[in-house]
Protein backbone atom coordinates (compact mmCIF):
# COMPACT_ATOMS: atom_id res chain seq x y z
CA UNK A 1 0.00 0.00 0.00
CA UNK A 2 2.85 2.37 0.80
CA UNK A 3 4.47 1.75 -2.60
CA UNK A 4 1.13 2.21 -4.36
CA UNK A 5 0.74 5.58 -2.62
CA UNK A 6 4.16 6.61 -3.91
CA UNK A 7 3.22 5.57 -7.46
CA UNK A 8 -0.04 7.55 -7.34
CA UNK A 9 1.75 10.59 -5.91
CA UNK A 10 4.46 10.46 -8.59
CA UNK A 11 1.99 10.00 -11.45
CA UNK A 12 -0.34 12.76 -10.19
CA UNK A 13 2.60 15.12 -9.59
CA UNK A 14 4.04 14.63 -13.07
CA UNK A 15 0.59 15.11 -14.59
CA UNK A 16 0.29 18.38 -12.63
CA UNK A 17 3.67 19.44 -14.04
CA UNK A 18 2.36 19.02 -17.59
CA UNK A 19 -0.80 20.99 -16.72
CA UNK A 20 1.20 23.80 -15.10
CA UNK A 21 3.61 24.13 -18.03
CA UNK A 22 0.74 24.36 -20.50
CA UNK A 23 -1.03 26.94 -18.34
CA UNK A 24 2.14 29.05 -18.21
CA UNK A 25 2.55 28.75 -21.98
CA UNK A 26 -1.07 29.79 -22.47
CA UNK A 27 -0.52 32.80 -20.19
CA UNK A 28 2.54 33.90 -22.20
CA UNK A 29 0.62 33.62 -25.48
CA UNK A 30 -2.27 35.66 -24.11
CA UNK A 31 0.07 38.40 -22.93
CA UNK A 32 1.79 38.60 -26.32
CA UNK A 33 -1.56 38.97 -28.09
CA UNK A 34 -2.55 41.97 -25.96
CA UNK A 35 -2.39 45.46 -27.47
CA UNK A 36 -0.20 46.57 -24.54
CA UNK A 37 1.88 43.58 -23.39
CA UNK A 38 2.43 43.30 -19.62
CA UNK A 39 5.09 41.40 -17.67
CA UNK A 40 4.26 37.70 -17.30
CA UNK A 41 4.30 37.90 -13.49
CA UNK A 42 1.25 40.19 -13.56
CA UNK A 43 -0.87 37.40 -15.05
CA UNK A 44 -3.11 35.47 -12.63
CA UNK A 45 -3.08 32.55 -15.08
CA UNK A 46 0.73 32.40 -14.93
CA UNK A 47 0.69 32.39 -11.13
CA UNK A 48 -1.88 29.61 -11.22
CA UNK A 49 0.56 27.55 -13.31
CA UNK A 50 3.45 28.31 -10.94
CA UNK A 51 1.34 27.27 -7.92
CA UNK A 52 0.48 23.96 -9.57
CA UNK A 53 4.15 23.42 -10.42
CA UNK A 54 5.12 23.97 -6.77
CA UNK A 55 2.48 21.49 -5.58
CA UNK A 56 3.68 18.98 -8.17
CA UNK A 57 7.30 19.22 -7.01
CA UNK A 58 6.25 18.75 -3.39
CA UNK A 59 4.27 15.66 -4.44
CA UNK A 60 7.24 14.29 -6.37
CA UNK A 61 9.49 14.86 -3.36
CA UNK A 62 7.04 13.06 -1.08
CA UNK A 63 6.70 10.13 -3.53
CA UNK A 64 10.37 9.23 -3.04
CA UNK A 65 9.60 8.55 0.61
CA UNK A 66 7.01 5.89 -0.27
CA UNK A 67 8.31 4.23 -3.45
CA UNK A 68 11.73 3.14 -4.79
CA UNK A 69 13.76 5.44 -7.04
CA UNK A 70 13.56 2.86 -9.85
CA UNK A 71 9.79 3.34 -9.91
CA UNK A 72 9.41 7.08 -9.25
CA UNK A 73 12.04 8.30 -11.74
CA UNK A 74 10.60 6.61 -14.89
CA UNK A 75 7.16 8.02 -14.08
CA UNK A 76 8.52 11.36 -15.25
CA UNK A 77 7.28 10.26 -18.69
CA UNK A 78 3.74 11.01 -17.46
CA UNK A 79 4.53 14.73 -17.75
CA UNK A 80 5.71 14.26 -21.36
CA UNK A 81 2.64 12.39 -22.59
CA UNK A 82 0.38 14.56 -20.42
CA UNK A 83 1.81 17.71 -21.98
CA UNK A 84 1.31 16.31 -25.49
CA UNK A 85 -2.40 15.64 -24.91
CA UNK A 86 -3.22 18.62 -22.67
CA UNK A 87 -1.69 21.04 -25.20
CA UNK A 88 -4.47 20.00 -27.57
CA UNK A 89 -6.96 21.53 -25.11
CA UNK A 90 -4.99 24.54 -23.84
CA UNK A 91 -3.05 25.59 -26.95
CA UNK A 92 -5.42 24.17 -29.61
CA UNK A 93 -2.73 21.95 -31.13
CA UNK A 94 -3.51 19.16 -33.57
CA UNK A 95 -3.36 15.61 -32.24
CA UNK A 96 -0.75 13.68 -34.23
CA UNK A 97 -0.56 9.97 -34.94
CA UNK A 98 2.89 10.00 -33.31
CA UNK A 99 1.32 11.34 -30.10
CA UNK A 100 -1.18 8.47 -29.97
CA UNK A 101 1.45 5.83 -30.77
CA UNK A 102 3.97 7.29 -28.33
CA UNK A 103 1.32 7.62 -25.62
CA UNK A 104 0.26 4.00 -26.08
CA UNK A 105 3.85 2.74 -25.82
CA UNK A 106 4.53 4.91 -22.77
CA UNK A 107 1.37 3.80 -20.94
CA UNK A 108 2.25 0.16 -21.66
CA UNK A 109 5.74 0.80 -20.31
CA UNK A 110 4.31 2.41 -17.16
CA UNK A 111 2.09 -0.63 -16.58
CA UNK A 112 5.13 -2.94 -16.78
CA UNK A 113 7.14 -0.63 -14.52
CA UNK A 114 4.48 -0.61 -11.81
CA UNK A 115 3.86 -4.36 -12.09
CA UNK A 116 7.48 -5.51 -11.97
CA UNK A 117 9.04 -2.74 -9.85
CA UNK A 118 11.20 -3.89 -6.92
CA UNK A 119 9.24 -4.39 -3.72
CA UNK A 120 11.61 -3.25 -0.97
CA UNK A 121 11.03 -1.60 2.44
CA UNK A 122 10.85 2.19 2.05
CA UNK A 123 11.46 3.20 5.67
CA UNK A 124 15.06 4.38 5.57
CA UNK A 125 16.63 5.44 8.85
CA UNK A 126 19.55 7.81 9.19
CA UNK A 127 21.73 4.86 10.24
CA UNK A 128 20.91 3.01 7.02
CA UNK A 129 21.73 6.09 4.93
CA UNK A 130 25.06 6.45 6.75
CA UNK A 131 25.92 2.81 6.10
CA UNK A 132 25.05 3.17 2.41
CA UNK A 133 27.26 6.25 2.09
CA UNK A 134 30.35 4.32 3.22
CA UNK A 135 29.53 1.03 1.46
CA UNK A 136 32.14 -0.04 -1.10
CA UNK A 137 29.70 -0.29 -4.08
CA UNK A 138 28.67 3.36 -3.62
CA UNK A 139 32.26 4.50 -3.04
CA UNK A 140 33.38 2.84 -6.30
CA UNK A 141 30.34 4.29 -8.10
CA UNK A 142 31.07 7.77 -6.69
CA UNK A 143 34.72 7.67 -7.77
CA UNK A 144 33.79 6.60 -11.32
CA UNK A 145 31.09 9.26 -11.49
CA UNK A 146 33.49 11.99 -10.32
CA UNK A 147 36.11 10.94 -12.89
CA UNK A 148 33.60 10.94 -15.76
CA UNK A 149 32.13 14.26 -14.61
CA UNK A 150 35.57 15.89 -14.40
CA UNK A 151 36.43 14.69 -17.92
CA UNK A 152 33.16 16.10 -19.28
CA UNK A 153 33.67 19.35 -17.35
CA UNK A 154 37.20 19.64 -18.78
CA UNK A 155 35.87 19.42 -22.34
CA UNK A 156 33.05 21.81 -21.45
CA UNK A 157 35.25 24.48 -19.82
CA UNK A 158 38.68 24.21 -21.45
CA UNK A 159 37.78 22.91 -24.91
CA UNK A 160 34.45 24.78 -25.12
CA UNK A 161 32.62 21.61 -26.15
CA UNK A 162 28.91 22.42 -25.86
CA UNK A 163 27.58 19.26 -27.49
CA UNK A 164 24.12 18.20 -26.31
CA UNK A 165 25.41 14.81 -25.16
CA UNK A 166 28.13 16.38 -23.02
CA UNK A 167 25.71 18.78 -21.33
CA UNK A 168 22.99 16.22 -20.69
CA UNK A 169 25.43 13.59 -19.44
CA UNK A 170 26.59 16.08 -16.80
CA UNK A 171 22.95 16.73 -15.92
CA UNK A 172 22.33 12.99 -15.57
CA UNK A 173 25.38 12.45 -13.35
CA UNK A 174 24.25 15.24 -11.05
CA UNK A 175 20.67 13.94 -11.12
CA UNK A 176 21.81 10.58 -9.76
CA UNK A 177 23.11 12.34 -6.65
CA UNK A 178 19.97 14.46 -6.45
CA UNK A 179 17.59 11.48 -6.35
CA UNK A 180 19.73 9.69 -3.75
CA UNK A 181 19.62 12.77 -1.52
CA UNK A 182 15.92 13.44 -2.17
CA UNK A 183 14.92 9.91 -1.24
CA UNK A 184 17.05 9.99 1.93
CA UNK A 185 15.66 13.36 3.07
CA UNK A 186 12.06 12.44 2.19
CA UNK A 187 12.30 9.10 4.00
CA UNK A 188 13.85 10.60 7.14
CA UNK A 189 11.19 13.33 7.27
CA UNK A 190 8.44 10.71 6.85
CA UNK A 191 9.86 8.63 9.72
CA UNK A 192 10.19 11.72 11.90
CA UNK A 193 6.53 12.60 11.29
CA UNK A 194 5.59 9.08 12.41
CA UNK A 195 7.42 9.62 15.69
CA UNK A 196 10.83 8.08 14.87
CA UNK A 197 12.96 11.24 15.01
CA UNK A 198 15.71 11.27 12.36
CA UNK A 199 16.36 15.01 12.05
CA UNK A 200 18.94 15.06 14.83
CA UNK A 201 21.44 13.08 12.73
CA UNK A 202 24.08 15.05 10.82
CA UNK A 203 23.57 12.88 7.72
CA UNK A 204 20.13 14.47 7.28
CA UNK A 205 21.68 17.92 6.79
CA UNK A 206 24.50 16.52 4.66
CA UNK A 207 21.86 15.09 2.33
CA UNK A 208 20.02 18.43 2.21
CA UNK A 209 23.23 20.21 1.15
CA UNK A 210 23.95 17.50 -1.44
CA UNK A 211 20.39 17.77 -2.78
CA UNK A 212 20.46 21.56 -3.09
CA UNK A 213 23.96 21.74 -4.62
CA UNK A 214 23.51 18.97 -7.19
CA UNK A 215 20.08 20.33 -8.15
CA UNK A 216 21.44 23.86 -8.68
CA UNK A 217 24.26 22.73 -10.99
CA UNK A 218 21.89 20.34 -12.73
CA UNK A 219 19.56 23.25 -13.58
CA UNK A 220 22.53 25.29 -14.81
CA UNK A 221 23.66 22.71 -17.38
CA UNK A 222 20.09 21.89 -18.39
CA UNK A 223 19.36 25.56 -19.06
CA UNK A 224 22.53 25.72 -21.16
CA UNK A 225 21.30 22.78 -23.23
CA UNK A 226 17.84 24.34 -23.64
CA UNK A 227 19.46 27.59 -24.77
CA UNK A 228 21.67 25.95 -27.41
CA UNK A 229 19.36 23.20 -28.68
CA UNK A 230 15.68 22.73 -29.41
CA UNK A 231 13.43 21.34 -26.70
CA UNK A 232 12.37 18.53 -29.04
CA UNK A 233 15.94 17.21 -28.86
CA UNK A 234 16.68 18.02 -25.21
CA UNK A 235 13.51 16.58 -23.61
CA UNK A 236 13.73 12.93 -24.80
CA UNK A 237 17.51 12.63 -24.39
CA UNK A 238 17.37 14.23 -20.95
CA UNK A 239 14.54 11.91 -19.86
CA UNK A 240 16.42 8.79 -20.99
CA UNK A 241 19.72 9.87 -19.38
CA UNK A 242 18.22 11.02 -16.06
CA UNK A 243 15.98 7.96 -15.70
CA UNK A 244 18.85 5.59 -16.45
CA UNK A 245 21.20 7.30 -13.97
CA UNK A 246 18.45 7.39 -11.31
CA UNK A 247 17.76 3.67 -11.65
CA UNK A 248 21.48 2.84 -11.47
CA UNK A 249 21.94 5.00 -8.37
CA UNK A 250 18.92 3.35 -6.72
CA UNK A 251 20.32 -0.10 -7.45
CA UNK A 252 23.77 0.76 -6.05
CA UNK A 253 22.90 3.00 -3.09
CA UNK A 254 19.59 1.49 -1.91
CA UNK A 255 20.03 -2.01 -3.43
CA UNK A 256 16.49 -1.93 -4.83
CA UNK A 257 16.83 -5.02 -7.06
CA UNK A 258 18.81 -7.08 -4.56
CA UNK A 259 16.18 -9.82 -4.14
CA UNK A 260 14.28 -9.39 -7.42
CA UNK A 261 13.73 -12.33 -9.77
CA UNK A 262 15.45 -12.30 -13.15
CA UNK A 263 12.12 -12.22 -15.02
CA UNK A 264 10.97 -9.21 -12.99
CA UNK A 265 14.20 -7.35 -13.77
CA UNK A 266 13.87 -8.15 -17.49
CA UNK A 267 10.21 -7.02 -17.64
CA UNK A 268 11.03 -3.86 -15.69
CA UNK A 269 13.82 -2.97 -18.12
CA UNK A 270 11.47 -3.74 -21.04
CA UNK A 271 8.94 -1.33 -19.52
CA UNK A 272 11.66 1.34 -19.31
CA UNK A 273 12.54 0.73 -22.96
CA UNK A 274 8.91 1.15 -24.03
CA UNK A 275 8.66 4.39 -22.02
CA UNK A 276 11.85 5.72 -23.59
CA UNK A 277 10.62 4.83 -27.07
CA UNK A 278 7.23 6.43 -26.44
CA UNK A 279 8.76 9.72 -25.27
CA UNK A 280 11.14 9.81 -28.26
CA UNK A 281 8.26 9.21 -30.70
CA UNK A 282 6.18 11.98 -29.11
CA UNK A 283 9.07 14.48 -29.27
CA UNK A 284 10.29 13.44 -32.74
CA UNK A 285 9.54 15.90 -35.57
CA UNK A 286 7.60 18.10 -33.18
CA UNK A 287 7.80 21.66 -34.41
CA UNK A 288 9.30 24.26 -32.12
CA UNK A 289 6.95 27.08 -31.23
CA UNK A 290 8.20 30.63 -31.33
CA UNK A 291 6.29 33.63 -30.12
CA UNK A 292 5.32 35.91 -32.96
CA UNK A 293 7.18 39.20 -33.19
CA UNK A 294 5.01 42.35 -33.46
CA UNK A 295 3.10 42.54 -36.74
CA UNK A 296 1.82 45.41 -38.85
CA UNK A 297 -1.97 45.63 -38.91
CA UNK A 298 -3.33 46.36 -42.40
CA UNK A 299 -6.20 48.38 -40.96
CA UNK A 300 -8.34 49.79 -43.80
CA UNK A 301 -5.88 49.30 -46.65
CA UNK A 302 -7.87 48.83 -49.89
CA UNK A 303 -8.05 45.22 -50.99
CA UNK A 304 -7.19 43.88 -47.55
CA UNK A 305 -9.47 42.59 -44.81
CA UNK A 306 -9.42 44.19 -41.39
CA UNK A 307 -8.07 41.00 -39.84
CA UNK A 308 -5.22 40.56 -42.37
CA UNK A 309 -1.68 41.04 -41.07
CA UNK A 310 1.52 41.74 -42.92
CA UNK A 311 4.64 40.31 -41.33
CA UNK A 312 7.90 42.00 -42.39
CA UNK A 313 10.36 39.63 -44.00
CA UNK A 314 13.31 39.59 -41.61
CA UNK A 315 15.37 37.66 -44.16
CA UNK A 316 15.01 40.24 -46.86
CA UNK A 317 17.79 42.67 -47.74
CA UNK A 318 15.58 45.70 -47.13
CA UNK A 319 14.15 44.68 -43.76
CA UNK A 320 13.77 47.83 -41.66
CA UNK A 321 14.97 50.13 -44.50
CA UNK A 322 13.55 51.79 -47.58
CA UNK A 323 14.31 50.49 -51.05
CA UNK A 324 16.26 52.77 -53.37
CA UNK A 325 13.22 53.14 -55.62
CA UNK A 326 11.02 54.11 -52.69
CA UNK A 327 13.65 56.59 -51.52
CA UNK A 328 13.89 58.24 -54.93
CA UNK A 329 10.11 58.54 -55.19
CA UNK A 330 10.03 60.18 -51.78
CA UNK A 331 12.73 62.70 -52.79
CA UNK A 332 10.83 63.60 -55.96
CA UNK A 333 7.67 64.20 -54.03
Amino acid sequence: QTQLLGVLLAAASNFLISVSLNIQKCAHLRLVCRAEPKPYYTSKLWWCGITLLGLAEVGNFTAYGFAPIALVAPLGCVSVIGSAFISVLFLKKTMRTADILGGTLTITGIYLLVTFAPNVPQELTARQVQNSLVSWPFLVYSILEIIVFCILLYFYKRKAVKHIMVLLMMVALLASLTVIAVKAVSSMIALSVKGKMQLTYSVFYIMIVLMATSCAFQIKFLNQAMHLYEATAVVPINFVFITTSAIISGVIFYREFQSAALLSVFMFLFGCLLSFLGVIIIARNKKEEHLQIPFIDCGHIPGQKLTDKIQPDSHGSCYGTLNKEDDSVRNQS
